[in-house]
């Protein structure tokens, strides 16, 4: 894997003769993925901002809401959930397009025609990953925040005011957690690409092996996203 990363890092150089391809996956992982990560950070922040919101009103401390979805969504919940999202949907058909390939030897066929599969196939969607992946993050947190407000101001036993939420936000909410939120999204962004595109070139078995290395995939780039979380969390705290 480690390999694999040194070679799609080399091959980057070679991004502008493969904008189609990079452009195509965009297309996939990001534009594709809108609808679902919608629905997703909409009733992510809904659901932080009601619980945390009737815990706090019995305290009385219901007015720094919106300093708590904001905080969350934008450090935690968008990048993890959202990395999540893209692995599940995006990652695991990565991992099945390109075993299929390996499986059914087109692997071997462009590399007969002197075409490395690594700047062909795993360079456009590293780099589609982490261009992706942030521009996700950044609208589910909008999206979740949006929603945080909504259900802070309808429902009857918490009752913030939006100008009261957005206050709380924008005092707590501050660029530095902006940009932590997006260097994590990066980071889980280029962690899928690499898994499932090494996933997918190791596949062997048929289609046996091609529905076990999507399950893989899928499983890996969770864990190693959680495992990076805790890392990132902790250097940049």
């Amino acid at each position: 894997m480690a390999i694999l990363q040194g070679k799609i890092i080399y091959f980057v150089r070679e991004a502008p003769r493969n904008i189609p391809s990079i452009l195509t996956q965009m297309a996939v992982i990001g534009w594709d993925t809108l609808p679902v990560a919608s629905v997703m950070a909409f009733f992510v922040g809904m659901v932080l901002a009601l619980q945390t919101g009737v815990e706090l009103q019995k305290y009385g401390g219901q007015n720094i809401i919106g300093a708590i979805v904001g905080h969350s969504m934008v450090r935690e919940l968008g990048p993890v959930m959202t990395s999540f999202l893209v692995a599940g949907r995006c990652g695991s058909a990565m991992a099945a397009e390109l075993g299929v390939m390996t499986v059914y030897e087109e692997i071997d066929a462009l590399k007969t025609l002197d075409i490395d599969p690594v700047r062909y196939l795993a360079m456009p969607r590293f780099i589609a990953c982490i261009i992706c992946v942030p521009a996700l993050v950044l609208y589910g947190d909008l999206i979740g925040i949006v929603g945080g407000a909504l259900i802070s101001n309808l429902h009857p036993q918490i009752f913030v005011s939006y100008a009261t939420y957005y206050d709380s936000l924008t005092a707590a909410l501050k660029m530095k957690e902006i940009g932590i939120g997006l260097t994590k999204s990066m980071v889980f962004g280029a962690i899928i690409a690499l898994v499932c595109c090494y996933v997918g070139f190791a596949t062997s078995g048929g289609a046996r092996g091609i529905g076990q290395a999507t399950t893989r995939s899928v499983v890996l780039s969770f864990m190693l996203i959680l495992v990076a979380d805790y890392v990132l969390t902790r250097l940049l705290m």
